[in-house]
């Protein structure tokens, strides 16, 4: 009789403390979230990232909707990805990649700050003058012609992006640019771009007025 006793003794002391345990985890402030930590943002400031997260001090950290957070903080404009982790026992972590523009377009008067995807982040009053102009008639990240100048953008080398004045994409297959001093590249679809890149470095060692890179096995210049 006294090993019966001894078993459910046992038995309800181990129910216990797995209750406890649970209520500890999964209900109480104990374990509660007590710092949101962000990283790898820059230009957004981090309040603004733990407002979107919309955790309230002392939620269980077991019960925070990891995924519902990284929707909401994704939401924001600046944002181009998020991963939110917890870290035991009350620290949130919600790391951000910030979306960073590459080209400025024109649009009702303004210029609209574009990233490599085709989100506008935000629209200035003022351009910045490092970014190219990207002319298109229909911007957006489902626009061809949109996709085809952000692909020429993306394969230029540093120091030639910045002699970039302007791309124009009327359609993706007749993206052309203008450089700064005035001189012209035809540059044509968005096949080959670390090639026509390349080429268009050492062709504009020789004096023109119009570089045609839009077949790199035939180039011409004017």
């Amino acid at each position: 009789m006294n090993g019966v006793w001894r078993s459910a003794f046992l038995v309800l002391l181990t129910v216990g403390v797995v209750g406890t345990a649970a209520w500890l985890v999964f209900f109480s402030s104990v374990l509660g979230v007590r710092e949101i930590q962000v990283a790898g943002n820059a230009g957004l400031p981090a309040e603004r990232i733990r407002q979107a997260a919309g955790v309230a001090r002392g939620t269980p950290l077991a019960t925070v909707d990891v995924a519902e957070i990284e929707k909401r903080v994704g939401g924001i404009p600046q944002v181009e990805s998020v991963e939110v982790g917890r870290n035991w026992p009350g620290t949130l972590r919600v790391e951000v990649v910030e979306r960073e523009p590459v080209a400025v377009v024109p649009v009702s008067g303004r210029s609209a700050l574009m990233d490599r995807h085709g989100v506008v982040i935000e629209a200035r009053d003022v351009a910045p003058p490092t970014l190219p102009v990207l002319r298109v008639d229909r911007p957006g990240p489902s626009d061809p012609a949109t996709r085809a100048g952000l692909t020429v953008i993306g394969a230029l080398p540093d120091d030639l992006a910045r002699r970039v004045a302007e791309v124009l994409a009327p359609s993706a297959e007749t993206v052309s640019l203008r450089l700064k001093d005035g001189r012209a590249v035809v540059w044509g679809g968005g096949d080959r771009p670390a090639d026509k890149a390349q080429i268009l470095v050492t062709l504009l060692k020789r004096p023109a007025d119009t570089y045609d890179v839009s077949s790199p096995d035939v180039v011409t210049v004017k």
